[in-house]
C-alpha cells in the first residue's frame, strides 16, 4: 500500500460541528490529538474512518483498550444478546455474566489471585486495590513509582507522579513515590547492569527515612504507561517486591494497560519478571472497550473487607458479557502468542528507525505490542533534552498519511506505539513505513 501522504477529504459540517460543541460543552482541559483533531464516526479492526471519510490505520486502540479489534464479531454479538437479555441490576444480584468473568479471571490470573470486585474504571480498580491492602496490613502507607499514573480521583491523583496530570497537590499524605526504572534516564544517575538495580534498592531507604516503617503496599505498574512505556530491567521487580514485602507490605501489581496478553507471550506484564502479585488491578483491554475495572485479590486479603460495600456500574451485565467473549477471544485466537511475534516484527522495524534516525530517535523500548520511542535533541552527543517540537511534528505527519499513535512520557516526547492485538504483518510493516515517511517529512535525522 502507498504510504504517501493521504488525500485529505474536505472538512464537513459534522466535523465542524462536533468541533464547536465539545469546545463548548466539555471541560477545556479535555485534551484532543492533533491540531484539528478528528471526528471518529467507525472502525472496524485495526481500520478507523473520521466525519470527513479520511480512513486511519489505529496503532492506539483507545488507549490500549481495543485489545482484539474494532467492532470485534464475536465481541459484539455477545453485547447485542445480553442488552436484549439484561443491562443492568446492580451487583446487590449475582448475574451470570458477572460469576462467569469472575471465575475466568481466577483462572487466568497467576498464584493465589481468586476473589475479584468489579468496578467501572481502572482508577475506581486501584482505589479499591489499595484500600484493601490497609485493611490487611492495618497500615496505611503506600509505595509508589515516579512517572507512574492511577488515574483521576483524589487518591489515584496522590499515587500519580507526573505533574502534568495532577491538577491538585498530594492530599494523601501516606503516599511515597520511589524513583521509577527508567535506565535510559536513570534516576540514579548510574548505568546498568552496573548500578546493582539501585533504584529497586532505594526503595528500602525511603522506607527507613519517610514512613513509619511500616507500609501497607507497593503499587507498579510492570511497563509504565502514561510515562512512555518505561520498561524495568529483568532483576527490578524481585528486589523491589522483596523489601516491600521485608517491611510487611503487599505487591499491588497495576496490568491496566499491560494485561491480556499486550506484552506478548504470557497473559500478565508481571509474568516477564516472575513475580506473584497479592493484589492485581486491570481495566482498559478487558472488554474491548466497554467500561469495565477489576481488583483481584488473594481470598485472605479479600476477607479482610467487613464493611457493607456495593457497585453500582461494577460488573454490569453488558460490560461483563463482553469481558468474558474478549478473554475467550484472546485465548481462543492465542493473542499473546500473536503480541510476541508481532511485537518482535514491530520492534525490528523501531530499531531500524532508529539506525536510520540516530541524533533525534533516543531510545526504542516495550514488549509485545507495547512499544515506545523517545525523541531526544542529539543522542549521538547525548543531549537526551526531550524534542518535544518534533514530536509534535512526527505526531501530524502521521495523522495526514493515516496512522494514529499515541504520546506519553513526563515531556510528552516518546510515542506510544500499541496496535490491537489482532494485528498482522502486513498492518506493522504499513505503520512502520508510514512512520518512516514522518520522520523523514518532520525533519528528523
Amino acid at each position: 500500500m502507498s504510504t504517501d501522504v493521504q488525500r485529505t477529504r474536505p472538512t464537513s459540517d459534522l466535523t465542524k460541528s462536533a468541533r464547536e460543541k465539545h469546545k463548548q460543552y466539555l471541560f477545556p482541559a479535555t485534551i484532543q490529538y492533533y491540531q484539528e483533531p478528528i471526528v471518529v464516526t467507525e472502525a472496524k479492526g485495526l481500520r478507523v474512518s473520521d466525519a470527513d471519510g479520511n480512513q486511519y490505520l489505529d496503532f492506539f486502540g483507545g488507549i490500549l483498550t481495543v485489545s482484539v479489534g474494532h467492532a470485534n464479531e464475536k465481541v459484539n454479538a455477545a453485547i447485542k444478546a445480553q442488552v436484549d437479555r439484561l443491562s443492568h441490576i446492580s451487583t446487590l444480584y449475582p448475574t451470570l455474566p458477572m460469576v462467569e468473568l469472575a471465575e475466568r479471571l481466577a483462572r487466568i490470573t497467576p498464584g493465589n489471585l481468586e476473589q475479584t470486585y468489579f468496578t467501572a474504571s481502572g482508577t475506581e480498580a486501584d482505589e479499591t486495590a489499595v484500600m484493601m491492602a490497609e485493611l490487611f496490613t492495618g497500615r496505611s502507607e503506600v509505595i509508589a513509582l515516579r512517572h507512574g499514573y492511577s488515574g483521576r480521583s483524589t487518591l489515584a491523583q496522590s499515587l500519580t507522579a507526573q505533574s502534568s496530570w495532577r491538577p491538585l497537590p498530594t492530599k494523601v499524605a501516606g503516599v511515597k513515590h520511589a524513583p521509577t526504572p527508567y535506565c535510559y534516564r536513570c534516576p540514579m544517575h548510574l548505568t546498568y547492569p552496573s548500578c546493582g538495580i539501585a533504584c529497586a534498592n532505594d526503595i528500602e531507604d525511603i522506607i527507613r527515612t519517610t514512613t513509619t516503617g511500616r507500609i501497607s503496599a507497593f503499587l507498579a505498574e510492570p511497563i509504565q504507561g502514561v510515562g512512555g512505556f518505561i520498561t524495568p530491567p529483568p532483576e527490578y521487580f524481585e528486589a523491589a517486591v522483596g523489601i516491600i514485602r521485608k517491611y510487611g507490605g503487599v505487591f499491588i501489581c497495576d496490568e491496566v494497560q499491560t494485561g491480556f496478553g499486550r506484552t506478548g507471550s504470557k497473559m500478565w506484564g508481571i509474568e516477564h519478571w516472575g513475580v506473584e502479585p497479592e493484589i492485581m488491578t486491570m481495566a482498559k483491554g478487558i472488554a474491548n472497550g466497554l467500561p469495565l475495572g477489576v481488583t483481584i485479590c488473594t481470598p485472605e486479603i479479600a476477607a479482610s473487607l467487613k464493611s457493607l460495600t456495593i457497585s453500582t456500574f461494577g460488573g454490569n451485565p453488558v460490560s461483563c458479557a463482553a469481558g468474558n467473549a474478549t478473554v475467550q477471544f484472546i485465548e481462543e485466537e492465542n493473542l499473546p502468542a500473536n503480541s510476541e511475534t508481532m511485537g518482535r516484527r514491530l520492534r525490528g522495524g523501531l530499531e531500524e528507525l532508529k539506525r536510520r534516525f540516530p541524533k533525534n530517535l533516543g531510545d526504542v523500548r516495550g514488549m509485545g505490542l507495547m512499544q515506545a520511542v523517545e525523541l531526544v535533541v542529539d543522542e549521538t552527543t547525548r543531549d537526551r533534552t526531550p524534542a518535544k517540537e518534533l514530536t509534535n511534528r512526527i505526531f501530524e505527519e502521521a495523522r495526514k498519511r493515516g496512522l494514529l499513535i499515541g504520546k506519553g512520557g513526563l515531556e510528552g516526547n516518546a510515542f506510544r506505539i500499541a496496535p490491537p492485538l489482532t494485528v498482522d504483518a502486513s498492518e506493522v510493516d504499513e505503520a512502520l513505513a508510514i512512520l518512516q515517511e514522518s520522520f523523514e517529512a518532520a525533519g528528523a535525522n
